[in-house]
């Protein structure tokens, strides 16, 4: 009965954003994508420190924003193809216009207002959590081309307390993800690095915050200069 309810208070949310996975378009964007267009970009796509990515449960993961590329990146390290649940993105309402938008909200992103997030926003993010999904979270906010010190928005943290809230356990795992060129070019390679899975604190509000995303910005540091290494283009302390 608990897990009916909850499947019908996501998919309430889900139609009010008017996104979910689209049982049509999902498997093909995952053929175009995984074994098309990945695999003509990069000759060699490797996962790092897989062992660190839980295979259930609540999780959101937590991405270093180098390029477009990362979002397939991400599906082929930790989409339903190896935990057997689809990477449910978080992303900027800009990225949810025009046809890219129409498509993205059939692949289970959904928008999120940055400066002001909207009650129906969390509350979708928390309902995915408490059914036992994972979600993608870039706390960089947008991508980030050059090689300068990792700074995050308060947004991830923020979410998790809420979830903890709720009476769940929501780890973070930091992710790297490193190319071989700048901008990512065709027949070059790519790595993914999963760091260990991190807890947010539930008490010490914003002072404890901040130091968790001092150590989360460091962690992710730490696995991109992984996955950065593994690529033949080494990425040095900032």
């Amino acid at each position: 009965m608990r897990f009916q309810l909850l499947s019908a208070a996501l998919a309430n949310r889900e139609s009010a954003l008017q996104v979910g996975i689209d049982p049509r378009w999902a498997p093909l964007a995952m053929l175009v994508t995984q074994d098309i267009a990945l695999k003509l970009q990069f000759r060699e796509r490797l996962v790092l420190n897989p062992q660190h990515l839980p295979h259930s449960g609540p999780v959101v993961l937590a991405p270093t924003h180098r390029a477009r590329w990362d979002a397939l990146m991400l599906p082929m390290a930790a989409g339903r193809r190896v935990t057997g649940r689809d990477c449910r993105f978080m992303v900027t309402t800009t990225e949810m216009r025009g046809l890219q938008g129409w498509f993205l909200q059939r692949l289970g992103c959904f928008p999120v207002n940055q400066r002001r997030p909207s009650l129906t926003t969390l509350r979708l993010a928390i309902d995915l959590l408490t059914a036992g999904q994972q979600l993608v979270v870039f706390p960089e906010g947008q991508i980030q081309r050059t090689d300068r010190p990792i700074r995050l928005h308060q947004g991830l943290v923020r979410l998790v307390q809420l979830a903890e809230r709720q009476g769940l356990s929501v780890p973070v795992v930091p992710v790297g993800i490193g190319y071989g060129q700048r901008p990512p070019r065709p027949f070059s390679r790519a790595a993914l690095c999963f760091g260990e899975p991190m807890n947010v604190p539930t008490t010490g509000g914003r002072e404890s915050g901040l130091r968790f995303n001092q150590d989360l910005a460091h962690a992710m540091h730490t696995a991109e200069q992984a996955a950065r290494a593994a690529v033949g283009r080494p990425l040095y302390s900032l």
